[in-house]
């Protein structure tokens, strides 16, 4: 969001810097409190019908200003368009490349906001209905892929003074606004970030009701109040949303965004973990929970583990 507010124009320091932040999760809360998984399903649409014009229109205008992609490529350095060869005896970058994308695959539904959209659906109908065009909206995000390089062969016109004081605060992260600015005309530019801005709230409002049914069906109906109505269950869960969000914001507000992918690499490491659990358990009951959850013990521990090892910069931990 202050990226966002930066390339409009606010680019905003000091004691109030934080404040576009602050603004989001309240807006977050409002409309999560208020209207539930509804707000953010129908927010959705919005998003990714910008966010599908956002990225069809880079795709295809900004290499023509660039020159096409042929030089958009050639001015990629070679090390960063291939993985290296692996060496004797050694899958190499390849096989990291591999588990990753497997890893990532697996634990797609694993994650408690993902299985809530499956959960609240109409009908199975609808879930079959989303799956057929999934693909699609996630080819249409992996061309979001280019822009990083399309960045790297603007290199010179994203060098104007004009963007030198939200680069040396945002640093890579203002890459794309700023291509986007130096190749849109500005009406274009505002539906561009709004679907940056929009697609960032809507996943963080069903993560919140994720985490919050969680707790009000796991923790509070089976331990705290059993037999609790559903109106009370809604109204605890409401409570519960809003706390996720407020602890998110002070986490946000605490660690610096430039950690941000680390901790995303870290969330892939621990839910993952979950997968012997659940994939096994939808087929078989006989599966002791202290070994399920010894297991998934010893796996978080020696994940992080790793991850501590790399410094948290690299889900790949190579043995030497």
């Amino acid at each position: 969001m202050e990226v966002v507010l930066a390339a409009l124009g606010f680019l905003i320091s000091g004691p109030w810097s934080d404040l576009p932040l602050i603004a989001a999760f309240a807006i977050l809360a409002g409309y999560t409190y208020t209207s539930g998984l509804r707000a953010p399903a129908l927010i959705s649409i919005i998003k990714d019908s910008l966010i599908y014009v956002t990225a069809l229109a880079c795709i295809v205008i900004i290499p023509i200003h660039l020159g096409g992609y042929g030089r958009i490529f050639a001015s990629v350095p070679p090390a960063k368009l291939l993985l290296p060869a692996p060496g004797a005896h050694s899958l190499g970058s390849d096989s990291a490349f591999i588990t990753l994308a497997l890893g990532s695959a697996l634990a797609l539904f694993l994650y408690p906001h993902a299985t809530t959209g499956v959960l609240s659906a109409k009908n199975p109908a609808v879930i079959r209905r989303n799956m057929t065009y999934l693909p699609a909206y996630s080819f249409v995000l992996g061309l979001l892929g280019f822009l990083g390089f399309m960045a790297i062969a603007a290199r010179h016109e994203l060098a104007s003074p004009a963007f030198a004081p939200a680069f040396h605060r945002f640093g890579a992260n203002f890459a794309v606004p700023a291509l986007l600015l130096a190749n849109f005309p500005s009406w274009f530019v505002g539906i561009a970030l709004s679907a940056i801005a929009i697609g960032a709230l809507v996943p963080a409002a069903i993560m919140s009701i994720a985490s919050a049914s969680l707790f009000t069906r796991n923790i509070y109906c089976e331990y705290l109040h059993q037999g609790a109505s559903e109106i009370t269950q809604a109204r605890v869960a409401k409570w519960v949303s809003l706390v996720v969000k407020l602890g998110a914001l002070l986490f946000v507000l605490a660690i610096p965004f430039k950690y941000a992918i680390d901790f995303q690499l870290l969330g892939g490491i621990w839910i993952i973990q979950l997968l012997p659990a659940i994939a096994v358990g939808l087929y078989r009951r006989c599966l002791h929970p202290w070994a399920l959850m010894l297991g998934w013990l010893c796996g978080t521990a020696v994940g992080t583990g790793l991850m501590w090892a790399n410094h948290f910069t690299s889900a790949v931990y190579v043995c030497s």
